[in-house]
């Protein structure tokens, strides 16, 4: 099993990174490589499609929802992306002077070097990083 696990500071209060972030339908308003996204259900047992700038499409299930520690986990449950077994949580804190946003994974690479495929799931999640960092004037 692959683990991937980053963590960045965003100049904000952990509650207002955490409304940003929260919504399972929300991706595109924070994370640019996300085109779409489109969700069925709500809340835990909820799937979102999210289709990524160049088409591809990636159907992922919220398994896990706590506002109060402001922490969700999901799972990707249908994808043409070289990885299965994905399993992901957010979790979003104080630190002193603005947020701390926690991003994990684990994962099998499928048909992709581990290196290819961690590279991705790294490039993915600084994206988001850096653009809430933007976001937030940081």
């Amino acid at each position: 099993m692959t683990k991937v696990s980053m963590s960045s500071k965003i100049p904000a209060s952990a509650g207002t990174v955490w409304d940003m972030v929260k919504g399972f339908n929300d991706l595109p308003n924070w994370l640019p490589p996300i085109a779409k996204c489109e969700s069925t259900g709500d809340g835990v047992g909820s799937k979102r499609t999210l289709t990524l700038g160049d088409g591809t499409k990636v159907v992922e299930e919220l398994e896990e929802y706590d506002d109060g520690s402001r922490t969700f986990t999901y799972s990707i449950v249908d994808s043409p992306l070289p990885l299965t077994g994905y399993r992901s949580s957010v979790t979003i804190r104080d630190s002193g002077d603005g947020a701390e946003m926690d991003w994990n994974a684990e994962f099998e690479p499928a048909g992709a070097p581990e290196a290819d495929v961690r590279q991705l799931v790294e490039g993915l999640y600084q994206a988001g990083f850096d653009n809430l960092k933007k976001m937030f004037g940081g």
